[in-house]
């Protein structure tokens, strides 16, 4: 890797520093209110589950304290909206690429000379070195991940909330995962989801897949946080519906021209097709010859939704901050799933044919 110098080692730890978990703490203590709400714990009614998908336009923060504000915002914006369940999008970390040196210079580079997605350039007049995005997400990753596990976790426990934190690609045991954070009332990271199904670039930069998917039990349903292009897939939504998933939390990040045709490809027809609630959050705008799009949404069983179009709220701009709310009933979720007479149930038939279908050999 290009990034293991001796300056590199030293700005890492300078990086970390910076990012010390109590100093964020300190630092949100002083913006938080005086007053808290009185926690979802107790007053949580799942007839009326209000949920909020913020949609983050990306902007490059210089400083770990300029994060936690932003993301404090966007909290306190669906919290001031009555939101308990607040989601954030796919690669929520790439605001913190501001945090480098020379990033202005990159994304300059990037515009000017059109050079491909995953790759930089040092400056022209020296010897050129590529350094792959894999190799920055490694390198970052001793100071983003306790940064976010205390923007969040401080989030979550003072306004008592539940909070999907987005994905962040973050190094583990030697490689470079995508993996989403789920936040609750009190404090604690109640689980992770890492990513499993995987874009082509993804595969160029290396990401390590996921190999399940996760479940946790909480106040509000029980709630899964599979990672955007998971969502493409019926399986996903299967195995999740199988193991009696309420809420699926999605961030997205996607790396495409906006069609909302093409866009339908993902948590729409799953959640019509397994009978359960879908919050997708989404990253839009541009970041190292990458653009991302999408609408943050809130979908439900056609049955479930005013105009019976399976959509309970939806942004308009896809290219633009933006923040989608909706209430979301367990009650009749439920009701609708026991007398669903559509709802496929032939467990005999799953045992027979899925192992074979499944199995690659």
């Amino acid at each position: 890797m290009p990034l293991d110098g001796w300056k590199e080692n030293l700005f890492q730890r300078y990086l970390t520093w910076k990012c010390r978990p109590a100093r964020i703490r300190r630092h949100l203590r002083t913006t938080l209110p005086g007053s808290l709400p009185a926690g979802v714990e107790k007053t949580a009614d799942r007839r009326k589950i209000r949920a909020a998908a913020v949609q983050v336009k990306l902007n490059l923060h210089k400083s770990p304290l300029q994060f936690a504000d932003e993301m404090h915002r966007r909290v306190r914006e669906a919290v001031d909206e009555g939101a308990v369940l607040v989601a954030f999008p796919e690669y929520n970390n790439l605001p913190l690429l501001g945090l480098l040196p020379g990033i202005e210079q990159m994304e300059e580079s990037y515009r000017e000379k059109a050079i491909s997605p995953g790759k930089t350039h040092a400056d022209e007049d020296k010897q050129q070195e590529d350094i792959k995005l894999t190799d920055v997400f490694h390198y970052m990753s001793p100071a983003v991940k306790p940064l976010v596990d205390a923007v969040f976790s401080s989030l979550a426990e003072a306004y008592k909330i539940y909070i999907m934190a987005g994905s962040y690609t973050l190094a583990d045991n030697g490689s470079v995962v995508n993996r989403s954070f789920l936040y609750g009332p009190s404090g604690k990271m109640l689980g992770s989801q890492d990513k499993v199904h995987l874009l082509p670039i993804e595969e160029e930069w290396q990401l390590k897949r996921g190999d399940n998917f996760n479940t946790y039990d909480t106040t509000i349903g029980r709630l899964a946080l599979p990672v955007c292009m998971d969502a493409t897939y019926f399986e996903t939504f299967r195995i999740l519906e199988q193991n009696e998933t309420d809420i699926v939390l999605l961030p997205i990040a996607n790396q495409e021209e906006y069609n909302y045709w093409l866009a339908l490809r993902g948590i729409w027809p799953r959640v019509q097709e397994s009978r359960l609630y879908g919050v997708k959050s989404a990253l839009v705008g541009s970041i190292a010859g990458l653009t991302f799009t999408g609408k943050s949404g809130i979908y439900a069983p056609l049955e479930l939704t005013p105009e019976k179009d399976g959509i309970l709220a939806e942004v308009k701009p896809h290219d633009r901050e933006a923040m989608a709310v909706a209430d979301l009933d367990l009650e009749a979720l439920h009701e609708l799933r026991h007398n669903d007479p559509w709802r496929d149930k032939n467990p005999a038939l799953y045992r027979r044919y899925f192992p074979e279908i499944y199995l690659y050999k």
